[in-house]
């Protein structure tokens, strides 16, 4: 394992890196290979840069920026910084001229070097960091009026370095954890139940819906019977709470802040981490 951690080079919802310290502490001493099917921003597993580490994650655009990071990291980097320094006086239109570029890429599914820099820039220029799509599939966040770089070029190639060591795959949730075998890792990170379970619409788009909620706790416990020692995070929610409680997991009630909420009021919840170990 490597001593220096490497910062997501993206935002993420429900990203992990305030929950680190506590994630850390309930880290079984020893474990042999490492799986995370909901990578998102990384944050974990950049913190604890495991080795025979497998990533996955839904999102097809997300896993070919990990991809061109790890394959073609200078290629990235000149395009990202090409991005950045051509930016228009006028940065809101020069934003949603390359959000615009962007989703005509994916419609295309172009998944090459330049739609991974787009996806970073965009990140970077995005509201809250925010990844949201419409139902046609288009990025439709608006622009925070920000100027900043994008990335910060020694974390982008530490990021690849890192990276070459591990198997980068994108799909299902359950796929990913095929191999997962006695004594391996797996961190489920899986995407948040929403705290008003009337509210389960809005989720929809993602594709994560009750049924996948329910199809992930079936998964752990199967993934328990196997020999796994497996760790999930999310809300405090009854849902969650019923999906795995009584089955001797240990629950442990955490308080985070929620960083995309827009009422400050709001901003404090409950998350829970399941350990079966």
């Amino acid at each position: 394992m490597s001593n220096s951690s490497i910062v997501p080079f993206v935002k993420w919802a429900g990203g992990k890196r305030q929950l680190l310290s506590k994630i850390k502490e309930r880290m079984p001493e020893k474990y042999n290979d490492y799986y995370e099917p909901f990578v998102g921003g990384g944050a974990v597993i950049f913190e604890l840069q495991p080795k025979n580490a497998l990533i996955n994650d839904i999102n097809k655009a997300l896993i070919n920026v990990y991809k061109k990071i790890c394959d073609e990291p200078e290629a990235f980097l000149n395009t990202v910084n090409k991005l950045d320094v051509e930016m228009w006086d006028n940065g809101k239109e020069y934003y949603y001229s390359l959000r615009e570029h962007y989703n005509d890429k994916m419609m295309k599914a172009e998944y090459d070097v330049e739609l991974a820099a787009l996806f970073v820039f965009i990140n970077k220029h995005c509201f809250n960091g925010l990844y949201r799509v419409n139902g046609k599939g288009l990025f439709n966040v608006p622009y925070n009026n920000s100027r900043r770089a994008s990335v910060d070029e020694e974390v982008i190639m530490a990021t690849s370095r890192y990276l070459q060591e591990v198997t980068i795959i994108e799909g299902d949730f359950e796929l990913a954890c095929k191999d997962a075998k006695k004594c391996d890792f797996i961190f489920l990170d899986s995407p948040y139940a929403p705290l008003n379970p009337t509210s389960f619409e809005s989720y929809t788009k993602e594709g994560f819906d009750i049924e996948s909620h329910k199809r992930l706790a079936k998964l752990y416990d199967e993934l328990t019977t196997r020999g796994c020692y497996c760790m999930l995070t999310n809300h405090n929610t009854e849902l969650i709470n019923e999906l795995y409680g009584n089955k001797g997991y240990k629950i442990d009630v955490v308080n985070v802040k929620r960083m995309i909420n827009s009422d400050a009021s709001n901003r404090v919840g409950e998350e829970v981490i399941i350990c079966n170990y």
